[in-house]
């Protein structure tokens, strides 16, 4: 069971802090405390404040792809790469532009090839399964094995933009999809790891000189398509040994991990051992959290907001329990916090 709610337009960011006169770090902070059942509103600028020395932060490196890729009629949103296979074949969105915006497209066909600018030509290969465990495998409604004809990640590096979706009410550059910890660029995500975006190097530095510990995973995130709300497919993700270790030492130490974004919660979580340790790892991970199998590297989890019916729901449930997400959610909307990856954030700690 997880919270449910309608959102209203008027509280979705339409541009970053920057474009409301604000700073990066500009955005509200919404706090919930499972010890007490407490919900309390702050500043971002607030969350050295709200830790304590030998606390760590994991956050994402990865970096934010330019993944779309506008056409006169539908744009092709460049998701991840096809676990297994060459790195020319991709899980791809295709999404019918409407104006500003855009909605999923349910067109195409197997074999069928797309021109795309600078020469390219992206093939539609078959839809994509999607399934774990024991769910049954189904085939997607939005998403498509695709390949293109040249190398996928300097193709958008010269010719893709952020993705953009219509609540983001114009284009902003490639900067301001970057979170300040976005050093890996092996990869990237087709959606900006959006938790870290608010960061700026003054309150790291404010955050360390507290004895704040902070340590670094990569997920390369997929596209969520607003309109979905699927479980996540496979990502790539990298658990570093320096990063284990410390996590492991953190909690013998008593002190809480905090992940930064639900990608760091998905990767720690793919790391945990079968004796509940958490080690170096690296891959591709299909793990779901929910609040039946629970968590079990993580103490709390600074987020966003995340939208009605969203999977990402399950996760906070897993963190928070039910009763107090619920709570928070019902605070959040009382108080006109903002939704989505330019919006405000809350941080939810269960110790």
């Amino acid at each position: 069971m997880t919270v449910d709610f309608t959102l209203p337009s008027a509280l979705q960011a339409h541009e970053p802090p920057e474009g409301r006169g604000r700073t990066r770090d500009g955005v509200r902070l919404l706090v919930s405390r499972r010890a007490t059942g407490s919900v309390s509103h702050h500043a971002f600028g607030d969350l050295p404040s709200l830790l304590d020395p030998g606390d760590l932060l994991v956050v994402n490196t990865s970096s934010t792809l330019p993944a779309s890729v506008r056409l006169d009629r539908i744009s092709v949103h460049f998701s991840t790469p096809v676990p297994g296979a060459d790195d020319r074949l991709w899980l791809v969105e295709l999404r019918r532009r409407a104006g500003k915006a855009s909605r999923p497209y349910s067109g195409g066909c197997p074999g069928e090839w797309i021109p795309l600018p600078g020469g390219a030509t992206l093939t539609l290969v078959e839809r994509h399964t999607a399934g774990s465990g024991t769910s049954p495998r189904r085939e997607s409604d939005r998403l498509w094995r695709a390949r293109l004809s040249t190398d996928v990640v300097p193709y958008l590096r010269r010719h893709g933009m952020p993705i953009r979706y219509g609540y983001v009410r114009r284009d902003w550059p490639a900067a301001a999809y970057q979170t300040a910890f976005a050093f890996d660029r092996s990869t990237g995500s087709a959606e900006m790891p959006s938790a870290g975006r608010p960061f700026t190097p003054e309150l790291v530095t404010r955050l360390v000189s507290g004895g704040v510990l902070i340590a670094p995973i990569t997920l390369h995130t997929g596209v969520a398509s607003p309109e979905a709300h699927e479980p996540p497919y496979a990502e790539r993700y990298r658990v570093p040994e320096p990063t284990a270790a410390l996590v492991e030492h953190v909690r013998a130490q008593g002190r809480r991990v905090i992940a930064v974004g639900t990608t760091a919660v998905r990767a720690l979580e793919t790391a945990v051992d079968a004796s509940g340790h958490v080690r170096a790892a690296s891959g591709w991970t299909e793990h779901i959290v929910t609040q039946e199998n629970g968590v079990r590297a993580v103490d709390g989890l600074l987020t966003g907001l995340h939208e009605p019916k969203s999977s990402h729901l399950m996760m906070l449930t897993a963190i928070a329990g039910h009763d107090l997400l619920a709570a928070t959610y019902e605070a959040a909307l009382a108080e006109r916090y903002l939704w989505h990856e330019f919006g405000d954030l809350n941080l939810i700690m269960n110790r």
